[in-house]
């Protein structure tokens, strides 16, 4: 699959992107370098190989779930304004 200069000028165009005619032929061998060479991956035989999320084996070490800050709720309620035991109490501000 090969992409033309007028496709790429419509593809800058949509990407509010200001391209030179000169910067333009450049862009267009370079896209046409990389569509050949996805073309050329796409014709690897792939059958039978696992996908996989990651070329290395490699784990990701994960720190232990634990809490380390405690609830204040109770210390902070008191020193509001307008609290019931368990919320605070803001004036109402949509109708």
């Amino acid at each position: 699959m090969s992409i033309n200069r007028k496709e790429l000028k419509e593809i800058a165009d949509l990407a509010k992107l200001n391209v030179t005619d000169v910067t333009l032929d450049s862009l267009n061998d370079s896209m046409n370098e990389i569509m050949d060479m996805i073309d050329a991956m796409n014709q690897v035989d792939v059958s039978g190989v696992a996908p996989m999320a990651h070329p290395m084996d490699a784990k990701q070490v994960l720190r232990a779930d634990t809490v380390t800050d405690t609830n204040h709720q109770q210390d902070l309620l008191p020193l509001s304004s307008a609290a019931d035991d368990e919320h605070y109490l803001v004036p109402k501000v949509i109708e």
